[in-house]
């Protein structure tokens, strides 16, 4: 098998070119919410809403088979995405109500999942993805449902980025902490959506977590972050997809698709943070810390808030 086959003659595969389509606008959005997740350092949060999602994909899985999938896990997510704002602005630390649903709702996932009478298949349906086997009729929802997350997210960009760097400014200048925590959390909450459906509950965080930090590692930019974790997702996701399938198929190794692609980002990410290193030591660069020209942005995007009100 050539490298042209892998890279461009797979896709001509139906199973291949919805994998690839679902994946690409799954990533391209999952890094521009992560990049919002890693600025106000939400990631525990989201690992919570990982697992809220898992009860609802169970009973829409026993429910209405695969077809319940999305759905299920859409009302679980939204109420997940709900119930952890609530918590964390009643001033319960954020751990201790991520904890609290993650633990109560991962174990009625699988309480509802041993029901079931294929255990085994379903769960690991559940948690490693199904992205291979994703339907003709799945494509169009999981696509909508991205790119409701990714609208969400763009409507309110400039406010969050306020409030990620400077709360008190956010308030001063008329935003509601509570609605764009809301926001955001169910932005979070549909990635999730997507991402579970597909590379299943275990491995979405990555997508959503790693090329933001990635782009952290290669600019220090605040509105280029975006655009280079959505690169970051969309390039670790295609080539994950063709690996997978040159492992399989060219070389007989039986590789899962999802796990394939989870593992791709997270090199994208070692290598991008290997290149970090090696230039700061060149350089003769302190210690990176938080990046000192995003908060100097921050009274740009503060006139930019006010000169829009």
């Amino acid at each position: 098998m050539t490298a042209w086959d892998a890279l461009v003659g797979a896709y001509a595969l139906p199973f291949m070119g919805r994998a690839l389509l679902v994946l690409l606008v799954l990533s391209v959005v999952a890094g521009i919410v992560g990049v919002l997740v890693n600025l106000r350092g939400l990631e525990f949060i989201s690992d919570g809403l990982t697992h809220a999602v898992f009860p609802g994909l169970a009973i829409g899985l026993v429910v209405g088979g695969t077809a319940g999938l999305l759905p299920g896990a859409a009302i679980a997510a939204l109420a997940g995405a709900v119930a952890l704002t609530l918590l964390v602005r009643a001033r319960v630390t954020s751990d201790a109500a991520v904890a609290v649903v993650l633990t109560a709702t991962f174990s009625v996932g699988v309480i509802v999942v041993s029901r079931s009478d294929d255990y085994a298949g379903a769960l690991e349906a559940l948690l490693f993805g199904r992205v291979l086997t994703i339907s003709p009729e799945e494509v169009l929802p999981l696509v909508v449902v991205s790119l409701a997350a990714a609208a969400a997210v763009a409507v309110t960009l400039k406010q969050q980025v306020l409030r990620a760097f400077d709360p008190v400014a956010s308030r001063a200048s008329g935003d509601r902490p509570l609605m764009l925590d809301l926001v955001l959390n169910c932005a979070v909450a549909l990635v999730v959506v997507a991402g579970a459906s597909t590379v299943g509950t275990l491995l979405v965080l990555a997508l959503l977590i790693v090329p933001g930090a990635s782009s952290r590692l290669v600019t220090e930019r605040l509105w280029w972050l975006f655009p280079i974790a959505a690169g970051v997702g969309a390039l670790s996701a295609w080539l994950g997809l063709s690996l997978g399938f040159a492992a399989s198929v060219g070389a007989g190794v039986d590789l899962p698709a999802g796990s394939t692609v989870v593992g791709v980002f997270v090199l994208v990410y070692t290598v991008l943070l290997a290149v970090r290193v090696i230039r700061d030591r060149m350089a003769g660069a302190p210690r990176r810390r938080a990046p000192r020209s995003i908060g100097d942005r921050v009274e740009s995007v503060v006139a930019a808030v006010e000169g829009e009100r």
